[in-house]
């Protein structure tokens, strides 16, 4: 066997315990509780024919709904109310005789049938002329129409623009500019185990307030029922100005739930870190939030993430390029408690400890090293 070591630093953005274990897909395809995108997979069955909840709360019901189905519902709200009024004014001609002759003054000129009673509806409502149909005195009942229609065209406006807007406008769309890491990294900082990840706003705007928040959740089979079991995790920096990244930090100290779980528990244990982050926005001073959510296959052990922010001449530099990105770091592979029973052992804590393996080669931390260097080894 030869050996060959190089100082290396390796682009390790979708490398943890899991990706270099040849037993990844079934742990990578488990069901998530919450997608990266902050969307939770929970489907309510409600109870058959309830629909009073959404009517009574239709307002956030046109909000939440998809775009595909506001612009079913935009078109039909307006075919159908056109198709209404306009029988109105076709039996309204139709009483007063204007389908039937031609020689008596009509309710609405040039309005002899369902066809001409339709455009005289659309053009109406959509207040764009009437050319030669237009409303007449003769028939009281067909001015009491028109003041109507006109009165429910502007309430359907209003409404419906108001709803398009309020969706444009809406918390999520804003927070998809204000992203989590895809990953979340354990490092030493300190000469303590932390878990982190990162936090940036996309946009570039300027956040007034924030605060971050991370629970730990578990589903526990009882007597054939699912339990949730949610433990909320410390974070040393919960309250974020994010004018530029941050990475937010957990310390693996005693009174953490993941401070008995080292890099061997995270191929076998079941859990999910869900972290967020509620705002208010500079631009529109509405309050807005961020979530997602890590899998232990989503941890990496050992790693932390590239420097982004650079000081220039004139500005701080930023580059998202590198946002997900992290490289291999010396981190001892046992859990929190572990290692804080064994720091006082030197010869434990001078040791070369493996931090991973895939591809062929062996990938070491050096503990006692004052740099943060990883050796590969091929074999």
């Amino acid at each position: 066997m030869s050996t060959e070591s190089e100082e290396n630093i390796i682009d390790t953005n979708h490398t943890s315990v899991h990706t270099l274990s040849k037993k990844n897909e079934k742990e990578r395809r488990r069901l998530r509780y919450m997608q990266k995108d902050g969307r939770f997979l929970v489907a309510f069955q409600k109870p058959p024919g309830d629909w009073s909840p959404y009517i009574l709360d239709i307002f956030t019901t046109l909000i939440e709904i998809r775009w595909r189905m506001m612009f079913l519902l935009f078109t039909l709200s307006y075919i159908l109310s056109w198709i209404f009024f306009g029988l109105c004014y076709w039996l309204i001609a139709h009483i007063h005789g204007d389908t039937e002759s031609s020689d008596n003054d009509p309710c609405v000129e040039n309005v002899r049938g369902f066809t001409g009673a339709f455009l005289f509806s659309m053009e109406t409502q959509a207040t764009i002329g009437y050319g030669n149909r237009g409303m007449t005195e003769n028939c009281i009942g067909a001015i009491i129409v028109v003041t109507v229609h006109n009165l429910f065209s502007c309430l359907l406006d209003t409404i419906i623009i108001g709803i398009i807007v309020a969706k444009m406008a809406s918390a999520r769309r804003r927070s998809q500019a204000v992203r989590f890491s895809s990953s979340a990294v354990v490092n030493l900082r300190n000469r303590v185990l932390c878990l982190s990840w990162r936090l940036g706003d996309f946009r570039g705007n300027h956040i007034l307030e924030g605060v971050v928040k991370a629970h730990l959740v578990r589903h526990v089979k009882k007597r054939g029922s699912v339990v949730m079991l949610y433990q909320d995790l410390d974070l040393e920096n919960p309250h974020v100005v994010l004018v530029t990244p941050t990475t937010i930090v957990h310390k693996l100290k005693p009174g953490s739930p993941l401070y008995r779980i080292g890099p061997d528990d995270l191929k076998r244990k079941k859990f999910e870190l869900l972290v967020s982050f509620t705002y208010t926005a500079d631009s529109t001073g509405m309050l807005h939030q961020t979530r997602t959510s890590y899998t232990p296959a989503d941890i990496c052990w050992g790693q932390r993430f590239h420097d982004i922010l650079k000081v220039g001449k004139k500005h701080y530099h930023v580059d998202y390029a590198l946002f997900n990105e992290t490289t291999w770091v010396p981190v001892p592979m046992v859990c929190a408690e572990a290692y804080e029973r064994g720091s006082g052992h030197p010869n434990e804590r001078n040791s070369l400890l493996p931090s991973a393996t895939g591809n062929g080669r062996i990938y070491w931390a050096i503990t006692n090293s004052p740099e943060e260097v990883v050796v590969q080894t091929s074999l």
